[in-house]
């Protein structure tokens, strides 16, 4: 009990615990001996947190390069560049008007380095801006509130990780009856969804990874999904095509429809499409889908690739000539 007390009143008196430690006598013991015990144990600490300082950075650099995969996978690069990287101003024309890409470089001023992440989170979730905004849905948040909490962190740290550039936001190029984002808000209140993508367990691992693949992170139905007068996609014509996609150019029918869709490709034609953008019958996608392709599907993985294929096939053939006379007063689905 006598070296007991000493410790402790070396402790009470602020003295180096560590010194007069090792320069106690512990009986049966020199204090050669205890020194070098001493010295061995406070090594064993030193390495033992350095051990944990490289855990925690092996675990940021592993939250970063999955952010980099989700990156690809939800396709930011095709939008939210210009002529600098995730700096915005690429003009999305549609029907309802030109929309110009933001900022999201991690720049404080002009890009979105000042955000938190739950203001990140709650941008892609609800479709809402930190200042409490609603966000136009040329932004794809009605796809990607189905991604999980985990990847939508770890997308946020891979932005954080890329170089800020100082290019301001260019505002939108609309009609003035659609200028007021107050608007969004009752549009959202009437065909917004929000929540995270539920996983279908009567369906195998390859279709609920695919479906999330095209749901939520892809969001193929912002571009394949046709829509009506208000801008609502119209969920009976899921992924049937439209005349008037984005930058006004027609976008295909991707249903197994053997007429008007891709039916007729077979399974590992469309994983091999998804991979270089050649079709079953040896011709390559037009300059928008490659473009797509090239920043998002190829950088998938194989399996990646042939679960989304496993989806795409999976869903129900709808017939939807694009090149027949369209006309939206006949289909009453036009005007939700």
């Amino acid at each position: 009990m006598e070296h007991v007390e000493t410790r402790w009143q070396i402790r009470e008196q602020g003295g180096d615990p560590r010194r007069n430690l090792a320069s106690q006598p512990v009986a049966g013991k020199s204090s050669t001996t205890v020194g070098s015990g001493v010295k061995v144990v406070f090594a064993v600490l030193a390495v033992s947190a350095c051990l944990c300082g490289m855990g925690r950075a092996v675990a940021a650099e592993d939250l970063v390069e999955h952010g980099r995969y989700i990156f690809y996978a939800a396709g930011c690069v095709s939008c939210h560049t210009s002529e600098q990287a995730l700096a915005g101003g690429r003009a999305i024309a549609t029907p309802f008007g030109t929309f110009y890409s933001p900022n999201i470089t991690p720049h404080r001023e002009q890009g979105i380095g000042s955000w938190s992440q739950e203001d990140f989170v709650r941008a892609l979730r609800d479709g809402i801006s930190p200042g409490g905004g609603h966000y136009y849905p040329a932004f794809p948040y009605p796809s990607y509130t189905r991604m999980t909490g985990q990847d939508m962190r770890a997308l946020w740290a891979y932005l954080m990780s890329q170089p800020a550039v100082a290019r301001k936001n260019r505002p939108h190029d609309l009609p003035w009856f659609l200028s007021s984002r107050s608007l969004v808000g009752g549009w959202k209140t009437r065909w917004f969804r929000p929540g995270v993508f539920a996983v279908d367990p009567t369906r195998s691992p390859e279709w609920n990874r695919g479906a999330y693949l095209a749901t939520a992170l892809g969001h193929c139905g912002e571009c394949h999904t046709p829509r009506g007068v208000l801008g609502a996609p119209r969920p009976s014509q899921y992924l049937a095509g439209t005349r008037k996609g984005p930058e006004g150019h027609e976008v295909p029918n991707i249903t197994p429809d053997r007429e008007t869709g891709v039916g007729h490709w077979p399974l590992r034609g469309m994983s091999t499409f998804l991979a270089t953008g050649r079709t079953p019958d040896e011709r390559y996608t037009g300059p928008l889908m490659a473009e797509v392709l090239g920043t998002s599907t190829m950088r998938l993985t194989e399996y990646d690739r042939h679960s989304l294929a496993i989806f795409l096939r999976s869903l129900p053939p709808i017939y939807h000539d694009l090149n027949s006379r369209f006309d939206p007063f006949a289909d009453s689905a036009y005007f939700e």
